[in-house]
């Protein structure tokens, strides 16, 4: 077996002395600055008939495949030069590198480099990565009760696995690139061929390659990185851990970007109804997924406009309120030294902080601190005379209906809209709503999706991409693909076929 006796560092040290920069070979220049590494291995084998010399990251290579099929082929076999590893270790991907950079990548990525001579400018790279990764569970972001129940895992190849077991055609198309000078992340971009437009394809690989940043630790940095306008507070792309959502969005001719070290994929281009749909609106009758999702579009607005219209009604506007429902108001703010505004927004701080500390505590506490903190605070806050308890209920009830977005990262944005409807509505009232709510439109009226428009099917108006925006169609008028992808092939199906049952009769 291997002889256990290491590289002399004085051997290195040496060589390196009595040569110039110039002169030093990729090897010399790599173990110089690699060697006061902690995990970084150096063998030398003086048993075999041409000795040879063996480096690599212990923390990052499987030893079973260092011991069983690298050095036990080689141990068995006559190798004279670096070339001939190729022939006998039966490892796919062995690489024949000349240069220090690549030495260096493929020793971070998991590669063991074996070489004759110190002085050598050509080192065989056998890979020998060590695999570690959870299994494929269920989603617990973008649960549904009804469909597939697996989600994407930190595995690139899994996640890439995941998706072709969902679309088994030849025109899938992945293609890899690596961000991050130190991060070295794997991306991939996947698309359909044939049916996914070539501009969009080009878009992304374009934006991709052009990202300059030193670390890529989650797809979420690529998603911020790549979007149209970084200083908007709504996302631009979608991020999903179904699988079966992207192979749903890859359908359309659309385009996902995997990342390695990610449970989430993005995709793009997309618009701003599509953070309302959820992929349980395709798995139930298109009756009970329309209703749903024209519920969810009410919870959103209404999240979004009542504590502000709360505030603009009683700060400016009493005689909208009816005549019963007056005393009521009257009698629960009595004794509250506050104005509206003040009021609205300690309530709503105190539900960000409750939603906050539950997220960040561990499950079992974080869901105590959140039910038990929400009745307690919220009973001591209305006893106290800090709040009446008409807002306490309109409170809650925004925040239970801002959860109802099945993408999280607009749900986020939805709670931010909030805070400056509530101050429009203290400065100037209803005018104040209307004024923030057209600040609101022109901006989204502004944004792109890769260059694509986001507001779309409503402007421009694409009356045909109605059939899958505020409600959900029969499947069989799905026969044209969303405009907004421009995809080469336009059509699923003939809308004709679909319809047409066709019953054997006897």
């Amino acid at each position: 077996m291997l002889a256990n006796t290491p590289l002399k560092k004085t051997e290195i040290t040496n060589s390196a002395e009595t040569q110039s920069a110039d002169d030093k070979s990729p090897i010399l220049e790599t173990l110089l600055q690699l060697r006061k590494t902690k995990d970084f291995v150096q063998y030398y084998n003086s048993e075999s008939k041409n000795p040879f010399y063996i480096a690599y990251f212990q923390s990052l290579i499987d030893s079973s495949i260092l011991h069983n099929d690298i050095l036990a082929n080689i141990l068995k076999s006559e190798v004279s030069n670096v070339d001939d590893f190729i022939k006998i270790i039966p490892i796919e991907d062995i690489k024949i590198v000349e240069t220090k950079e690549e030495i260096e990548e493929q020793l971070i990525i998991g590669s063991v480099i074996i070489y004759f001579h110190v002085d050598d400018n050509r080192v065989a790279c056998i890979p020998a990565q060590s695999v570690h990764g959870r299994n494929v569970s269920s989603p617990e972001i973008e649960f549904s009760v009804i469909g597939p129940q697996d989600a994407f895992v930190e595995g690139i190849d899994i996640n890439i696995n995941l998706i072709r077991k969902r679309i088994p055609s030849s025109k899938l198309t992945f293609k890899e690139i690596t961000i991050g000078k130190l991060s070295k992340t794997k991306v991939v971009v996947a698309y359909i061929d044939g049916i996914a437009n070539d501009q969009n394809v080009d878009t992304v690989l374009q934006r991709l390659r052009d990202i300059e940043f030193d670390q890529i630790l989650d797809i979420s940095y690529i998603e911020q990185l790549l979007q149209d306008n970084t200083n908007s507070p709504f996302p631009q792309l979608i991020s999903t851990e179904r699988p079966d959502r992207v192979a749903a969005i890859l359908a359309e001719g659309k385009i996902a970007i995997i990342a390695d070290g990610s449970n989430h994929v993005i995709t793009g281009p997309t618009t701003f109804v599509e953070f309302f749909t959820s992929m349980e609106d395709y798995y139930m009758s298109w009756l009970v997924g329309s209703a749903f999702r024209i519920i969810r579009f009410m919870a959103v607005a209404f999240s979004i406009f009542a504590t502000p219209i709360y505030v603009a009604v009683l700060s400016y506007h009493y005689e909208l309120i009816p005549r019963d429902l007056l005393a009521t108001l009257t009698s629960s703010r009595a004794n509250i030294p506050f104005p509206p505004v003040i009021e609205a927004i300690f309530l709503e701080l105190t539900i960000e902080l409750l939603r906050e500390a539950g997220a960040r505590l561990p499950t079992k506490v974080g869901q105590t601190i959140g039910i038990v903190g929400g009745i307690v605070i919220g009973q001591a806050s209305v006893e106290a005379g800090l709040t009446s308890n008409i807002l306490l209920i309109i409170v809650a009830l925004a925040a239970l209906a801002s959860f109802t977005t099945p993408v999280y990262q607009m749900g986020s944005t939805i709670r931010l809209l909030r805070f400056p409807f509530i101050i429009f509505a203290f400065l100037w009232g209803g005018l104040g709503i209307v004024l923030c709510l057209t600040f609101l439109i022109v901006h989204l009226l502004r944004l792109s999706s890769l260059g694509n428009p986001y507001l779309a099917p409503l402007y421009p108006l694409r009356i045909a991409d109605w059939k899958d925006a505020f409600i959900r169609l029969p499947f069989s008028m799905f026969s044209i693909r969303p405009f907004i992808t421009r995809s080469k092939d336009i059509m699923r199906f003939k809308e004709s076929n679909a319809k047409e049952k066709k019953d054997n009769k006897k």
